[in-house]
């Protein structure tokens, strides 16, 4: 294992509301994950998944404790230095895909590229690598009304690999496809995940899916805790 986590989530406390009817969603979670590790996250409705995924992904900060990108550490970050390093270190991808349906499926992973400085021609070059590696080449020209459910949510996996991410986060990436197209779609994220040694987050419901990856967690009492 590499010796500094991608993400290191440590004595997080997160509560909704004021005073008397706050409500403490996490107290005191903790967590790590290494390059290269797929851990899945699985839990009940309400149990503060989406809180987790949010402070991990630096799109909320939390009321206390300390979330670590990459070894930095995040909650004393400006505005502008969360949203720089969000950009740079760390990929989603959520139930449904959000892919700009004006575009084609090369377009839609070029563009994050283009965005953070690439060049138009590099930013393309590696959008056609990444749709050869997921087997869609062929679809390269196509907008995303042309796809199907599972192609379009390979090519928004490759949309959030495309910047190379050290951290990649998931939310029910399979959640909206039918069994066999889930399993082809985890067995394509899985493989970029183990090529690329990004390290992954991914919540799901799917229990055979989380079956097959490295690790289990869940969230108990508003801590994490291995399954």
């Amino acid at each position: 294992m590499s010796e500094t986590p991608a993400l290191h989530l440590n004595n997080l406390t997160r509560r909704y509301g004021a005073a008397e009817t706050a409500v403490e969603v996490l107290k005191g979670a903790e967590l790590a994950l290494w390059p290269g590790e797929a851990v899945a996250l699985v839990a009940p409705s309400g149990a503060g998944k989406s809180t987790l995924l949010h402070l991990a992904g630096l799109l909320e900060t939390p009321d206390g404790g300390e979330v670590f990108v990459a070894g930095r550490p995040t909650s004393e970050m400006s505005d502008g230095a969360r949203t720089a390093l969000r950009r740079s270190h760390i990929g989603f991808v959520y139930q449904f895909h959000h892919l700009m349906p004006e575009f084609s499926a090369e377009e839609n992973i070029a563009l994050p590229q283009m965005i953070a400085g690439l060049a138009r021609y590099e930013a393309a070059a590696r959008a056609r690598e990444l749709l050869a590696y997921l087997g869609l080449s062929a679809r390269a020209r196509h907008r995303p009304a042309e796809l199907s459910g599972g192609e379009q949510q390979r090519v928004a996996i490759a949309r959030a690999l495309a910047n190379a991410p050290q951290l990649l986060l998931a939310d029910e990436p399979t959640g909206n496809l039918d069994p066999k197209t889930a399993d082809h779609v985890f067995a394509t994220l899985a493989s970029l995940v183990k090529a690329s040694r990004v390290a992954a987050l991914i919540a799901t419901h799917n229990m055979e899916i989380a079956a097959r990856m490295d690790r289990r967690v869940t969230i108990r009492e508003g801590r994490v805790a291995e399954v």
